[in-house]
């Protein structure tokens, strides 16, 4: 859990994500030479923050969005969200301006809005982010941004033994997307890839239990082609890995972004459920997130 503990400790909010890009280059550039195949590496000019690695003779893409939710700064410390956090009176942010670190309180004014409670002013425009407090049990583990550096160290652990398959590090997904469009015409018109999981993190509900396997989606805001995610099912019940069925009438991804793109990718969302969304103290079942590497291995050497 390690390296799950340095992702979530990074500062990478929809927009500001190039601490994570310069952490994931240096932990592939480090780590590939003991993968069964090193991966070609596209990033920097054409790219902005985004990284694509690509094994073998791919056939199939993983998209996993590095970036998080947050807030930025605006005037006399008032807080614009970026994304959708939740707001509690009780969460620590931390950032740094040009003054130095920033450790602050969030607070909700009685109109409603939210403010930074800290001793000076904090410059305009600084990003902050909710305090990393990582917990981990013999059972779970929880901390911030789980969603999605969860859904990265998964793509990271599937990439170890990848034969042949594209990750597609993205960013932007938590506050409007923008860099899908580009990543799927690169794997398209370069490796005519037109199949993809969406590798990220989704809701404990009702319907889908912490502890019951990783979450297959039929549709939230967005609806995969039922043919590719019959395929997928089918799939899944061939490979023994514990996995339920998840059906939302809201919610978003990369592959809402894939969906509403000119390219003829077919995609499906496959994440892990957890408790506590987009706030500090997001939730995540140990045997769910195995569940989850296990059958991204499974799909990447089957489709």
């Amino acid at each position: 859990m390690q390296l799950l503990k340095s992702l979530c400790e990074i500062r990478g909010s929809s927009g500001d994500e190039s601490r994570m890009t310069e952490f994931l280059l240096s932990h592939v550039q480090t780590n590939a030479k003991n993968w069964k195949q090193q991966p070609e590496i596209h990033f920097g000019a054409g790219f902005q923050d985004c990284i694509v690695l690509v094994f073998g003779k791919p056939t199939t893409a993983i998209f996993a969005h590095i970036d998080s939710i947050g807030f930025t700064v605006g005037y006399n410390n008032e807080l614009i969200k970026i994304g959708g956090p939740r707001l509690n009176n009780q969460y620590r942010l931390v950032g740094a301006d040009e003054f130095g670190e920033i450790d602050c309180t969030l607070h909700i004014n009685s109109d409603g809005t939210i403010q930074a409670k800290y001793p000076r002013e904090i410059s305009r425009g600084t990003t902050l982010t909710f305090k990393p407090d990582f917990r981990q049990t013999s059972r779970s583990v929880q901390c911030c941004y789980m969603d999605n550096r969860l859904g990265v160290y998964v793509a990271l652990q599937v990439a170890q033994n990848l034969e042949n398959g594209i990750i597609c590090f993205s960013t932007y997904e938590e506050h409007g997307g923008g860099s899908v469009g580009f990543l799927s015409k690169f794997i398209t018109e370069k490796y005519k890839v037109f199949q993809a999981l969406v590798c990220d993190i989704t809701w404990a509900t009702s319907g889908v239990k912490a502890g019951k396997g990783v979450a297959i989606s039929l549709r939230d805001s967005g609806i995969p082609r039922r043919s590719y995610f019959n395929r997928i099912v089918e799939l899944a019940e061939q490979s023994g890995v514990p996995f339920q069925i998840e059906v939302e009438s809201a919610g978003g991804s990369d592959g809402s972004e894939i969906q509403k793109s000119i390219f003829p990718i077919d995609w499906c969302f496959i994440g892990a459920p957890e408790k506590h969304v987009h706030s500090p103290d997001e939730w995540v079942n140990k045997t769910d997130i195995q569940s989850m590497i296990d059958l991204y291995a499974y799909l990447m050497n089957s489709l």
